[in-house]
């Protein structure tokens, strides 16, 4: 006999059946569990990050139209005290006023210096300067680096 023709009388190899991805292996499951709860606290994380600096982004909006109407120091200070109050409702803020107020707003922003904002207190002059540069500058760092602790 030829091998040849033995060959040719053989059946074709039979593959086994393909493997599917459906059902997940335990470990996908476990892995795609721990995915979606880690993007929900992210989510979360974020939203309320979000929610939490709204009030900074406001007041930097109002700060640059009143930068850009050479707006009183009166009308500067109120926007810092509005802040203020958003970002520490739990502390007295509201009644602070003078050197207080000052000091306040040098401990919560430690880029902050006393010098740099002692012309918020013209506003209790007789005859109140227009803003300095200096000043809105002074303001913009404090409305965007002061540090909000949240307990």
């Amino acid at each position: 006999m030829n091998p040849e023709e033995m060959l040719t009388q053989l059946a074709p190899l039979r593959e086994p059946p393909e493997i599917g991805w459906w059902p997940l292996a335990p470990g996908w499951w476990a892995l795609l569990i721990t995915a979606l709860i880690a993007s929900a606290f992210a989510l979360r994380w974020y939203l309320r990050r979000r929610r939490d600096r709204r009030y900074r982004k406001l007041a930097l909006t109002e700060l640059q139209l009143l930068r850009e109407n050479q707006g009183a120091v009166d009308a500067l200070n109120r926007l810092l005290k509005a802040a203020a109050l958003r970002a520490y409702p739990n502390q007295a803020v509201a009644a602070l006023h003078g050197k207080s107020w000052l000091e306040f707003l040098c401990s919560t922003c430690p880029k902050l210096s006393a010098e740099q904002i002692r012309d918020l207190e013209l506003p209790y002059q007789a005859h109140p300067p227009s803003i300095s540069e200096y000043l809105f500058d002074a303001a913009e760092c404090w409305l965007k680096r002061h540090e909000v602790t949240r307990a």
